[in-house]
């Protein structure tokens, strides 16, 4: 049921394009073992800033 219910939530977040720090950190885990993860904090500063520094990323 965990994995259900985790999987939800993975999409949900996907589908308002809210940042995933649990997938983020499977990520640097399998790609760059050698990096070390930013905090949660640091993680969605950087995306929320991302997303909304570029111009035409928001429709309003």
């Amino acid at each position: 049921m965990s994995t259900t219910l985790d999987r939800l939530v993975a999409l949900v977040r996907r589908i308002i394009g809210a940042p995933d720090y649990a997938a983020y950190l499977a990520h640097v885990r399998a790609r760059h073992p050698e990096r070390v993860p930013v905090s949660e904090q640091e993680f969605v500063a950087e995306r929320l800033n991302a997303r909304y520094e570029r111009p035409g990323a928001r429709c309003c």
